[in-house]
């Protein structure tokens, strides 16, 4: 079912990790889009200024196209670092930083208070934000500041996220996160904390939509999404002559997924918007796989133990 099914005009959805086109919040904020929502984005305050550049100088124009030929706006950009709660948390090497220089109020009770300033009530919160400094390490070498940063960035902003936007969203409004198989099965090269984070992430999810559900009258979901070959992912374990984690992993889900198809990143984005719309008004508390059902398999279908004698 596509976006002509669903209307969400007059509805303000925030998406919260936002920095190019390439990835799965992205396609999410497209798909809203493509059904009459409104776009307003946070997006890392050391890449904002590139960011904004390349929204004003059509850089994100091929990635745009609506389904009746528009190009998606995106309304109002703002700096988030969600690693921070408050102005009280940002420490001085952050305030004295140059790629932090000129801004403020991003921290995510500032944003939260701006966008209410700007829009009142939001009807959409989607949280596409993760990050372990540590990822390339196997958890047997993650220090505990390593591990501790990829919890605080990449699950503990979900709950910082819901407590400060969940009392300006309307009632039957939705939020939305990204997990990754790694919350429950064992991915070699995703390291440093980070698939430990995605459990947190998907237990928080449950916790949240309880909570939030019955305090605010939202819902609260994530999607576990399969590998794309997204700017963020292809960064990860990146060797010189060597394929990527991403590219590795890619090449493992075709191999090995029930379907043994491509994933783009509108999959995600069509899914991401049958959460958020009214169709799933009764869907809550559920990590949603988007991986071409690879979360079903016990047995890899390439591995040399599987091949058989002639």
């Amino acid at each position: 079912m596509g976006a002509s099914s669903v209307d969400l005009k007059g509805k303000v959805a925030f998406i919260a990790g936002v920095a190019d086109s390439s990835g799965y919040g992205w396609a999410i904020a497209r798909a809203l889009a493509d059904a009459g929502a409104t776009i307003i984005v946070g997006t890392w305050p050391p890449v904002l200024k590139i960011f904004q550049m390349g929204l004003k100088k059509g850089q994100f124009d091929d990635d745009s196209t609506l389904s009746d030929g528009s190009k998606m706006v995106v309304e109002k950009v703002y700096p988030l670092d969600a690693v921070f709660d408050s102005p009280d948390d940002v420490p001085d090497e952050i305030k004295d930083n140059k790629r932090y220089a000129g801004l403020d109020g991003y921290t995510i009770s500032e944003v939260a208070k701006a966008v209410e300033a700007d829009y009142g009530k939001i009807d959409i919160l989607v949280h596409s934000l993760a990050n372990g400094p540590e990822v390339t390490k196997p958890l047997l070498e993650t220090s505990r500041k390593g591990y501790l940063a990829a919890s605080s960035a990449s699950a503990y902003s979900l709950v910082s996220l819901v407590q400060n936007f969940a009392p300006i969203m309307n009632k039957d409004g939705s939020v939305l996160s990204l997990s990754y198989i790694a919350s429950e099965k064992v991915i070699p090269g995703y390291g440093g904390g980070m698939s430990s984070a995605k459990a947190q992430l998907e237990s928080d999810t449950r916790t949240l939509a309880y909570e939030a559900g019955r305090k605010y009258d939202i819902r609260v979901n994530t999607i576990s999404a399969g590998p794309l070959k997204s700017r963020a992912a292809s960064a990860i374990g990146k060797e010189p002559g060597q394929k990527t984690f991403i590219e590795y992993a890619i090449d493992y889900s075709n191999a090995n997924a029930p379907l043994g198809q491509d994933l783009y990143n509108d999959d995600v984005g069509n899914v991401g918007l049958f959460l958020c719309s009214p169709m799933a008004r009764c869907v809550t508390g559920v990590t949603m796989y988007v991986d071409n059902g690879l979360h079903a398999m016990g047995m890899a279908l390439d591995s040399e133990a599987m091949k058989r004698d002639d």
